[in-house]
Formats: structure tokens, C-alpha cells, sequence
């Protein structure tokens, strides 16, 4: 079922408005509005507003205040965050967060706010917001409804305009009150940054534990934010580098069944896996093709390493598209899957180089120097990230030519990066010096927001996966 968006003028920061969205997300279903809402100010035609991924001066001063959600009637609910009214405050912490960790807003509220009554959430007493230096307001509602299903709704307004800019409303199931949290912050950060969202999608990695020269390593899956942890293996056999299929219902990734490695996918709607491959070789980093038809991975014969993709239905042929002395590991494609990045040590040492999705026309790209490894492309297509080694480890971005090139972290070993759905956070994983842990991480472009996520255990090989459909 689509969910409308209906967007109205902002004008604190920048005039224009972009047209309604529309969006389908199963199972968060669109409902209607609790009570009709305000008619929505004519659209401008500039399509929104228009700001670089690079550039969060002028977010970081915008006053967003973000209220308890609001409930009709404090009833028990299936969730786990309790009754009507503890849901309301867990849904609002939730916005508040994601907002707040992705280092482009700074956001405040719940805590400490005001508390809108049920019949304020649609028409918000702009003078207290004002006294109180509030640019925009965040307000909803949570009501319970038949078979447990949970009603949330989301409104933004600009407080000096007192319009309101955009309104939302999903219907869950109990289990999945945290995804309209995250629609919300979803429909608020696209608002005003221009961007697209990230916050309702999913990030599988390799969780693990033991000790450093006999350590465990399994799939795992959890949300954007590290909530709703589940192990999909057991650790019989040692899992690496997970990635998501383009439309979210499969996991690719590597194991060592017995010592072979074997290409599997999981898939997620019945948590069975199919193999893939078994090349009886050493075989590394597999990776989907944009629309979900090949998988490349790379394996060693006869002293080298090459780059080959097969069907992700399995069987057929593979295809070898690299043929050149030494070790070559990859890819990423790039977005529109006419180019994949992948590194290879042809030239000496560890480069990024590129080449058409056929294996054509390979050039190198990277000549900075240094080490450069485990490229991947960006979803917008206008920058690959990869691991620089020049001493330690860190994470750095180029363009696709291979100019520009910056670091956005310093540490001891960062590597393995990942990008977030519309291209502005990258996330990977650091070593521990000495200890040999290893962590999660995520950097957004300018370098200058850093944070850690949580997980039960170390974690490695993150994966972040497209929003959720």
C-alpha cells in the first residue's frame, strides 16, 4: 500500500518545496489521518531544497524540536516498549536519534519538552515553540488498533511560517513500531536537507566472538541504528563479507563449510540458503550486481587471482574478467552496473582500478600513494570509498577518475567500507590495537561526525543494505 506525503512551503532557510511523494513500503502501510489536516500551501517548481553532502553549516544551528508522541487513549500494546502512552516517548526518542546520529541535525526532545495533548498534535501552539527558539517541530501520535496493529503518525512544521511542512502516517504491527520511528525520521531528514532517506533500512555484518587466534565468526542482521539483533548462523562454520540483494530478501555471503569456501545466499522470507558456488579454490569477496542477476567473486588458480561472476541462480559458467598476473579482488559496481572498482596489486602493490562490467578496458585509478584496498562505489555513483593504507589504516573517498581523494578517519585500522543508502555515511569496521577487537563505525563525508554502533559482540564486514521497501 503507498504511503502520500503531502508537503507544504518552507521558508526559513530557503524558499520552494518539492512535490508529493509517494512511496510503497509493505508491510508499514499508509493510513489516513486522525482528523483533517491543514490544506498544504501551493508547490514551487525548484523541486526542493538543494544542499552537497559535504556541507552541514547550515543545519546545525536549526532549532528541531522533537515532542512526545501523543496517544488518544494509554492502552497495552504488543510492542515492546509497553502501553500507548511508553510507546509515544519510545517512538519520539527514536526520531530524536536518528536525527540526531547522522551529524547533519541537532535535534532536542523529548526530554524536557513540552508535552502536546492528542488534539495539539495537528495544530501546535506556535508561540510557546517560538518562546522557546524552536525552527521546526516534530509532533505525533500512536494509537492502537484491531489485531494489534499500531497507527503512528508524524507532522512537521515550520514554526515561523506556523505551516505545516509534511505529514506521514504508517500502521505496523507491534513488532515493527521501531520502522515507523524510522519512517518518520526518514520523511524529517528528506524535508530539509533535500536528501534521500536511510534510516528504515537494515545492516547485516559478521558477528564475533572467542579468542583472537580461534575466533567465531557469524551472520548477523540488525536495523540502521543497531536495534532488533538477530544471528542468521550459528558458527559451525566461519562466515565473511555479507551483502544484501538489491530488493532486500537475500543475503550473499562467504563460508568455510568444513575448510572449502562455498558462495551462499540466505534467504530472509524463509531462512534457508542455497549455494552458489563451490569452486574447490580459495574464493573471497562475493558481490550482486545492481539488478540482482550476477555475482562476482574473485578465486585463485595457478598462482594468481582473477575476478569472475556467475549467475546468481547458480550453475552456468563463470565468466573470468580479469586475466592478468597477481592478485586481483573485487568489485563494487557502480550504480547503473556498467562499471565495477575493484583492487589489484598488478602494478606492484594494492591499487584501485576500474573497468567495464563485461571486463573491458581495465585502467588503474588510484596514484597517491600509498596501499588501496576493498573499494566500494557509491549509490549516487560520484565517489568510491576504500581502505588507504600509508602506515595505518583509514577509510578515505575519491572520485571515480581516482581525483579528489580525502580521509575521513584517522585511526590505527579502519577498513571495509560501506555506504548508507543515499550515499552521505559510510560505515566500517576498527581493529582494536593489541586487543584485536573489532567494532563498527560510521563516518559521515565531511569526517567530522564519527560514531560507534552497538552490537552484542566484536562485529566486522558491515553491509549496509537500500531502504526498505
Amino acid at each position: 500500500m503507498k504511503k502520500i506525503i503531502h508537503i507544504a512551503a518552507f521558508g526559513l532557510l530557503l524558499s520552494g518545496s518539492a512535490a508529493a511523494l509517494a512511496q510503497s513500503a509493505p508491510p508499514v502501510q499508509s493510513v489516513p489521518e486522525a482528523a483533517p489536516a491543514a490544506p498544504a500551501a501551493p508547490a514551487d517548481e525548484d523541486g526542493g531544497l538543494q544542499v552537497t553532502v559535504s556541507d552541514d553549516s547550515d543545519w546545525q544551528d536549526l532549532g528541531i524540536a522533537i515532542t512526545t508522541f501523543a496517544t488518544d487513549a494509554d492502552v497495552p500494546t504488543g510492542t515492546n516498549a509497553g502501553s500507548t502512552a511508553a510507546l509515544g516517548r519510545a517512538l519520539s526518542q527514536v526520531v530524536a536519534a536518528d536525527l540526531k546520529n547522522n551529524g547533519l541535525f541537532k535535534p532536542s526532545g523529548p526530554d524536557g519538552l513540552p508535552q502536546p495533548a492528542y488534539s495539539q498534535v495537528q495544530t501546535p501552539d506556535f508561540p510557546v515553540w517560538s518562546a522557546r527558539a524552536a525552527n521546526m517541530l516534530v509532533q505525533g501520535y500512536v494509537r492502537a488498533g484491531s489485531g494489534g496493529q499500531i497507527t503512528v503518525g508524524c507532522y512537521l512544521y515550520d514554526v515561523a511560517l506556523k505551516q505545516q511542512l509534511v505529514k506521514g502516517g504508517w500502521q505496523v504491527p507491534p513488532s515493527d513500531w521501531r520502522r515507523a520511528a524510522h519512517k518518520c525520521a526518514d520523511m524529517v531528514y528528506s524535508r530539509l536537507s533535500g536528501e534521500s532517506p536511510f534510516f528504515d533500512s537494515k545492516i547485516a555484518y559478521i558477528a564475533e566472538t572467542g579468542p583472537k587466534d580461534h575466533r567465531m565468526k557469524r551472520l548477523a542482521i540488525m536495523d540502521s541504528d543497531g536495534a532488533n539483533h538477530r544471528y542468521l548462523t550459528s558458527g559451525q562454520s566461519t562466515a565473511l563479507t555479507p551483502r544484501y540483494s538489491p530488493d532486500y530478501s537475500k543475503i550473499l555471503y562467504l563460508s568455510y563449510l568444513n575448510g572449502q569456501p562455498s558462495i551462499y545466499v540466505y534467504d530472509l522470507g524463509s531462512n534457508t540458503q542455497k549455494l552458489i558456488a563451490r569452486t574447490g579454490n580459495p574464493t573471497m569477496a562475493p558481490r550482486w550486481s545492481p539488478d540482482g542477476k550476477w555475482v562476482l567473486y574473485s578465486m585463485a588458480s595457478g598462482g594468481n587471482t582473477d575476478i569472475y561472476r556467475i549467475s546468481s541462480a547458480g550453475g552456468g559458467t563463470p565468466q573470468r574478467l580479469t586475466n592478468t598476473p597477481g592478485i586481483s579482488i573485487g568489485g563494487s559496481y557502480s550504480p547503473d552496473g556498467s562499471q565495477i572498482v575493484f583492487e589489484s596489486d598488478r602494478s606492484g602493490n594494492q591499487q584501485i582500478y576500474v573497468m567495464n562490467a563485461d571486463g573491458s578496458n581495465q585502467r588503474r585509478i588510484s596514484f597517491f600513494g600509498g596501499r588501496a584496498a576493498t573499494p566500494e562505489w557509491s549509490p549516487r555513483g560520484d565517489q568510491i570509498a576504500f581502505t588507504h593504507v600509508v602506515g595505518n589504516l583509514r577509510i578515505a573517498v575519491m572520485s571515480p577518475s581516482g581525483g579528489g581523494m580525502r580521509h575521513l578517519t584517522d585511526s590505527w585500522q579502519d577498513e571495509a567500507p560501506t555506504w548508507s543508502p543515499n550515499g552521505r555515511i559510510i560505515q566500517f569496521f576498527r581493529t582494536a590495537k593489541g586487543a584485536g577487537t573489532a567494532s563498527i563505525w560510521q563516518v559521515d563525508l565531511t569526517g567530522r561526525n564519527e560514531r560507534k554502533l552497538p552490537t552484542p559482540v566484536g562485529a566486522s564486514d558491515p553491509a549496509w543494505g537500500p531502504v526498505r521497501p
